[in-house]
């Protein structure tokens, strides 16, 4: 106890306890000459599509902290954070590669990168980031300190005059990337440990997975890769803790039997949800969510929801599944009670809601409702909503617990 008191002088005549050398007086005019000290963990950032601008925002007080404007075509943005959760990095539309510092609320540099990008992955060291392009197909690596360029894996096919567009790009154990050849339906893994020492990435390509491999997801202890199919139904897995890798298909023909729908937008894989021991994942052209058992990845249920879900995310501990959709039903959102599989809420928080974030622990749900330029707060407990915060079109919500998450 002695030399824990030594931390603290005696008491003042109000009984408040004075810092060891800081003298009465000298501790406001330390504080207003320095800035507000915060760490980064109940950070976010939501993207504004519309306006070419983010907004960072904090969870503990529900509030936004700045807007960064300029960065671009962000219609279909992604968002991965730094090691430490201090830098966002933006994967742009237009082939735009942003880094944004969330303390220093600033841009810190932005490159053009491709023509036409659709998201981004960072390795599990946090040096490399790697960028997913449709135009030039392929995927680009660059320094996560610098931006510079540091490989370019170009996705030739056939004749090898051809580029495909690639998707599904996500980070794997070992400083490795695993994304998918849309046009040409294959799975790369590229080995990219020796990339910053001017080393070029060791490919690994798995042929003939499937037709028209549309978006992918890794599962939460980086083993199995999975691409969903759009011109077939089925998906295709990939086991990474293979010595050899192959392809194998799950869930084939799930969907047949069943009038399709018109699919009015695909939905995306990284949401889905797994929760006592299953997976919960979106049916394309389907008012269903499957549930898919973990280990051998058969299905084993289904859930009639409102319409073609889009998101389907797990809160932390699993206990609720929250579900968004496609246009037209895109006003909706249900909550599935996991232990009996039972949608225990429906609501409509307004036109147009397009992405959901839970909190670290789950106590709060972030929405982004677009179309009434505002985003939503929710209390999981309750399933009442708490806040509203105002938006220029939002869409992605991207927390920084996702800094030390596989694949996220």
């Amino acid at each position: 106890m002695t030399g824990r008191r030594s931390f603290l002088k005696g008491a003042t005549a109000s009984g408040a306890a004075l810092l060891v050398g800081v003298q009465p007086g000298i501790k406001a005019a330390m504080a207003s000459d320095k800035p507000t000290l915060r760490g980064t963990g109940d950070l976010g950032v939501v993207i504004e599509r519309a306006t070419g601008s983010v907004q960072i925002i904090e969870t503990t007080g529900q509030s936004k902290l700045a807007r960064i404007e300029q960065l671009g075509d962000l219609s279909h943005a992604s968002i991965v954070f730094s090691r430490d959760e201090r830098f966002a990095y933006i994967f742009g539309r237009d082939g735009g590669l942003s880094k944004i510092d969330l303390l220093e609320q600033k841009l810190v540099n932005r490159i053009i990168q491709a023509g036409n990008s659709i998201g981004g992955a960072i390795s599990d060291d946090g040096k490399l980031l790697a960028v997913s392009n449709y135009k030039p197909g392929g995927v680009k690596i660059f320094n996560s300190d610098t931006l510079a360029l540091v490989a370019n894996i170009p996705a030739k096919f056939g004749s090898d005059a051809d580029l495909s567009k690639t998707v599904g790009l996500v980070d794997a154990p070992g400083n490795r990337f695993v994304f998918t050849l849309y046009d040409a339906g294959e799975i790369w893994i590229a080995d990219c440990h020796k990339c910053l020492d001017g080393g070029s990435p060791e490919l690994t390509k798995l042929k003939d997975i499937g037709l028209q491999p549309y978006d992918a997801l890794i599962s939460g202890d980086g083993r199995f890769y999975i691409a969903g199919l759009f011109g077939e139904d089925g998906m295709a897995m990939v086991d990474l803790w293979d010595e050899i890798p192959v392809v194998k298909r799950i869930l084939d023909g799930y969907g047949r039997g069943d009038k399709k729908l018109p699919v009015y937008k695909m939905p995306h894989l990284e949401g889905w949800a797994r929760a006592a021991d299953n997976f919960y994942l979106p049916a394309v052209g389907h008012h269903k969510v499957l549930i898919v058992e973990d280990k051998n990845f058969t299905q084993t249920g289904s859930i009639d929801v409102h319409g073609q879900p889009i998101f389907v995310m797990a809160r932390p501990d699993g206990r609720q599944i929250w579900v968004n959709f496609a246009h037209p039903l895109n006003d909706t959102i249900q909550v599935i009670d996991v232990p009996t599989g039972k949608i225990v809420k429906e609501f409509k928080p307004g036109k147009a809601v397009l992405h959901m974030e839970f909190t670290p622990r789950g106590e709060q749900l972030w929405m982004s409702v677009r179309d009434e330029n505002r985003i939503d707060v929710y209390d999981t407990r309750s399933l009442e909503k708490v806040t509203s915060l105002p938006a220029q079109s939002p869409s992605g919500i991207f927390m920084t617990w996702r800094a030390g998450r596989i694949g996220l």
